[in-house]
């Protein structure tokens, strides 16, 4: 019995959803309770309630995603990673395929009442289509140059931006057309959008380092992944450009945006510096030194850390 909640757990990769989790939490109570707290709308954020079942809505398609992902990849993963196989060695398709509708069915459940306590179609049509998207990029989207990387990126992204959407949806609901006479909207997509838009980026950058690693599998099944259609050192350039892009946006954030002041002595500019930018050249290095599919791991392992810090980046905020 503990062995086969062992075997479930790292098939929706708990470790992932744990942190997807706190993600919410941190965009919710540190992000936007910092915006509405600059402007004076003190205790105006989400209710508990509301914010749990965002949480439990975003997890749960998250965790059915996970699922149906190892689905669709089974020959795949017998190449690209035998020892972290599941489906079929430990669960069943059958069972694998329930887990996965079940997951999702109740994450979108959770997501629709939300948009129905919130009066927002937004809401309630990205709640509705994202089981889809996850799906379609499982069984196919994922398998095409550029459109799967993008997907699953755009995924990510919106899974933080669901936070300002509802925060705003629930301010309308409160103040009505109070609220065009403030800039408070817009200053809650900005920053919470930053942060979105960091995430689309180092997911993109993270999803083609995978491809990298998962060469071999990958070819054998005829995806047209970046490495296979374009060769290893095309793909580095992408991922080099992209690793530029990011810099660069976050030399733009924190020198028009972020209120810290620029000096070395702002503990905002040394936690960019030291937590951020280093670690995401640092991986760049790891990248181009890269030749096996464990060096490409790595460089993986120090992308997601890089994710974390650069979203923890939002307790400067308090």
């Amino acid at each position: 019995m503990i062995d086969k909640i062992k075997n479930i757990l790292q098939l929706v990769r708990f470790s992932n959803l744990f942190f997807l989790g706190v993600l919410v939490y941190v965009m919710d109570k540190w992000v936007v309770s910092y915006v509405l707290d600059a402007e004076m709308f003190y205790g105006q954020g989400l209710p508990w309630y509301i914010l749990l079942l965002i949480a439990a809505a975003t997890i749960l398609i998250a965790a059915g995603g996970y699922v149906i992902n190892d689905y669709f990849d089974i020959k795949i993963d017998r190449i690209n990673r035998p020892d972290q196989l599941i489906v079929t060695q430990y669960i069943s398709k059958e069972t694998a395929m329930r887990l996965s509708i079940g997951l999702s069915g109740v994450g979108m459940v959770c997501g629709i009442v939300v948009a129905f306590l919130l009066r927002s179609t937004t809401i309630g049509i990205l709640f509705a289509i994202i089981p889809g998207l996850l799906w379609f990029y499982s069984s196919s989207y994922k398998r095409l140059l550029i459109v799967g990387n993008v997907t699953i990126a755009l995924l990510s992204a919106t899974s933080i931006l669901m936070i300002a959407i509802a925060n705003v949806a629930n301010l309308q609901l409160k103040f009505g057309d109070l609220l065009l006479y403030t800039n408070l909207t817009d200053k809650i997509y900005a920053w919470v959008g930053g942060f979105s838009l960091f995430a689309f980026l180092l997911t993109w950058i993270r999803e083609i380092v995978k491809d990298l690693q998962d060469q071999m599998g990958d070819r054998e099944y005829e995806c047209h992944s970046m490495p296979i259609v374009w060769g290893n050192t095309a793909t580095k350039i992408v991922v080099t450009a992209l690793i530029i892009l990011t810099t660069v946006l976050i030399g733009w954030f924190w020198y028009s945006i972020l209120p810290f002041g620029h000096s070395w002595q702002s503990f905002s500019t040394r936690y960019i510096v030291l937590a951020i930018i280093i670690p995401l050249w640092g991986a760049l290095w790891l990248l181009w030194a890269a030749k096996i599919p464990s060096d490409y791991r790595t460089c993986q392992l120090v992308l997601k850390l890089t994710m974390f810090l650069g979203m923890l980046y939002s307790f400067v905020l308090r």
